[in-house]
């Protein structure tokens, strides 16, 4: 009886186990690219949704800094060296952080690749610059970063989108 049971058991916590595995993620994993004059441009990072939630100023607080995403920290990386709204950033691959704020938001390019902000220090930011925030031409349920070939860097989500640019 008591294989029977230890039997049972087993097969119930692996029939969890695979039922778990075969769920979507709530935030999955993205990539968006371009190669801007020759300068590849990619950020991979993950996709939260609103569901149904205030995200801006609420789940998202104004005026700290932001993974840009959820789960691990988000990561921009440039093929080549680049200038990021004006300020010169080497080739490689970085965290990309924000500070939201109603008006505008801080893009901030970081050493530090973690999970999440917690273990974020700002010495050791690259760059931080300061851009507008505008309301997107549509809603957008879960959050995407766009890269286009004209060198802008998108972060829409909810009602807002922030653009930086790359060249």
């Amino acid at each position: 009886m008591k294989k029977i049971f230890l039997l049972l058991s087993l097969s119930m916590i692996g029939l969890l186990a695979h039922a778990q595995e075969n769920k979507p993620a709530a935030s999955p994993a993205a990539k968006a690219s371009a190669t801007i004059k020759g300068k590849t441009v990619t950020v991979e990072y993950s996709q939260p949704s609103v569901k149904g939630r205030e995200i801006w100023g609420k789940l998202v607080p104004y005026g700290q800094v932001w993974r840009t995403g959820a789960n691990a920290s988000t990561s921009i990386e440039f093929s080549a060296d680049v200038m990021v709204q004006g300020k010169a950033v080497p080739k490689g691959k970085y965290a990309l952080f924000t500070i939201p704020n109603a008006d505008q938001w801080t893009i901030i390019i970081n050493k530090t690749i973690a999970w999440g902000a917690y273990t974020y220090k700002e010495a050791d930011d690259v760059i931080r610059v300061n851009v507008p925030v505008k309301k997107s031409k549509a809603f957008t349920e879960q959050m995407t970063i766009g890269v286009s070939k004209k060198g802008v860097v998108s972060v829409m989500w909810a009602d807002v989108q922030v653009d930086f640019k790359v060249k």
